[in-house]
């Protein structure tokens, strides 16, 4: 099947699909959020990485953030060159295809996944930073192909709902990577020991082989092809919306942000003064940070829903958080006893979306100022408290890539995937954030570090306010 057999739909017209296109988007959304899950997962290992690396190759802090700065830098580096194009070319997505912009990410993924065999037959530090460049390259063209496509597959209103639920399956993916890739990298004892470079070997081969037989799964997938009615512009139209330039930090930010404190997890739990956990044990709840933006995802979807009255939106956010709340508890190797605290700040996330009002731009508001909180708090206090406060931000993070990037691209009509390559390009705030965190916990340790992400959530919440007075009475 190639190109020219997928479904044509010009984006003015999906604003506002009848059934029978409603029934067409079934499939391509199922197969949106399998990626979105494929990703979350293997992006979450570089959190499992981390440690090992460090510990492999007696690294400081600094150093083994370079893991984040080279598999994010790559985002970085990748949009600029989209965008470059988008600039002297015209739009590249809407003329080869979001299909075929798909499949070119995976393979591209395929290939840095591969390259982890060399790396770790060499034993070279190098050559693992050279293999997550690649693998944060073909996930720069997937990010920039498949959250727009998930925004375009139904009507506007409801792109932050059906890109919440897409994030969700990102998050199981996220959840569920400490837990397994833990275990096959750390093994089961955790033990100094068992740590080798070949140990990377067998997971990542895996990793390809998924990749590539998802680009042929996507191809044999009969794909809406949407294309804009208004002829490509070059140049910097995307730029000129305040909005957009506005929301490329905000994603700089949360990225940097919930990266950075993914990153430091482990061994932030392995301080003697927080809780003194080894790595076999901390890769439980880093499952559980993780796991936290699984449920608000889950809820964000439900929550951004346009045809639920507030009371079945209520009910069915409850259940939904008890479901998931269960799946998280049956994936990790943790007693019900030692995860009740998370209860509490579950019940803190489903008052902070009532209070939300089920809109995109004061829900992320509400959600960045109660980080802000439970991350000072972390700051200055030890043991559960800051434990179960630094854990409990995965619960608010949850939203903020959903409601930002569509927040941003909102209007932005024939100039969406060039901003949405503006979007992705930030993402290097996963680089640059976890390192300049690295160089702080380094200086003043890990503890008073977390002064950064702060700052970063400060920035978030502005941007909130900002879509709140300057957007549909709705947002």
């Amino acid at each position: 099947m190639n190109i020219s057999q997928e479904t044509n739909i010009p984006v003015d017209n999906a604003s506002v699909p009848d059934k029978a296109a409603k029934g067409a988007y079934r499939m391509p959304l199922f197969t949106l959020t399998t990626l979105f899950f494929m990703w979350g997962f293997i992006t979450c290992m570089n959190d499992i990485l981390i440690p090992h690396l460090k510990e492999l190759f007696r690294l400081n802090y600094l150093e083994s953030m370079l893991v984040q700065f080279c598999f994010f830098g790559a985002y970085f580096l990748g949009s600029v060159i989209y965008f470059l194009l988008s600039y002297h070319k015209g739009d590249a997505i809407n003329k080869i295809g979001y299909k075929k912009g798909i499949m070119i990410g995976l393979f591209i993924s395929a290939l840095g996944c591969l390259l982890f065999y060399p790396a770790a037959s060499f034993g070279q530090y190098w050559m693992f930073l050279s293999a997550l460049f690649i693998l944060g390259l073909g996930f720069t063209l997937l990010q920039i192909t498949s959250n727009v496509y998930v925004s375009l597959l139904g009507a506007p209103e409801g792109a932050s709902s059906r890109l919440n639920l897409a994030q969700a399956f990102n998050s199981f993916g996220t959840t569920i990577a400490p837990v397994i890739g833990g275990a096959i990298i750390f093994g089961s004892a955790g033990e100094s020991a068992h740590i080798s470079a070949e140990a990377t070997k067998t997971p990542y081969i895996i990793f390809a082989m998924i990749f590539i037989v998802a680009s042929v799964l996507i191809y044999t997938v009969k794909l809406p092809l949407f294309t804009s009615a208004e002829e490509t512009k070059k140049g910097l139209g995307a730029w000129g919306f305040p909005h957009l330039r506005l929301g490329v930090f905000a994603i700089f930010c949360y990225v940097g942000a919930e990266v950075a404190i993914g990153s430091f997890m482990i061994n932030f739990l392995q301080q003697e003064n927080i809780m003194g956990l080894p790595e076999n044990v901390g890769k439980n709840y880093l499952a559980v940070y993780w796991g936290g933006a699984m449920i608000g995802r889950f809820l964000g979807s439900i929550s951004l829903s346009q045809h639920l009255s507030s009371f079945k939106r209520i009910i069915f956010m409850a259940l939904t958080s008890a479901v998931v709340f269960g799946v998280i508890l049956a994936l990790v190797d943790l007693t019900f006893e030692q995860v009740s605290y998370f209860i509490l700040f579950l019940l803190l996330n489903l008052a902070a979306f009532i209070w939300g009002r089920w809109a995109a731009a004061r829900t992320l508001f509400i959600f960045a100022a109660i980080n802000i909180l439970l991350v000072t708090i972390t700051m200055f206090t030890s043991g559960n408290i800051a434990m179960w406060t630094i854990l409990s931000v995965g619960l608010f993070n949850s939203i903020m890539w959903s409601n930002i990037f569509t927040l941003s691209i909102s209007g932005l009509k024939k100039y969406t995937n060039q901003g949405s390559s503006l979007l992705i390009m930030a993402i290097l705030g996963g680089a640059l954030i976890p390192l300049i965190q690295g160089g702080l916990a380094d200086w003043i340790g890990i503890q008073y570090s977390y002064i950064l992400p702060v700052l970063c959530y400060l920035y978030i919440a502005v941007f909130g306010m900002y879509c709140m007075r300057n957007s549909s009475p709705d947002a």
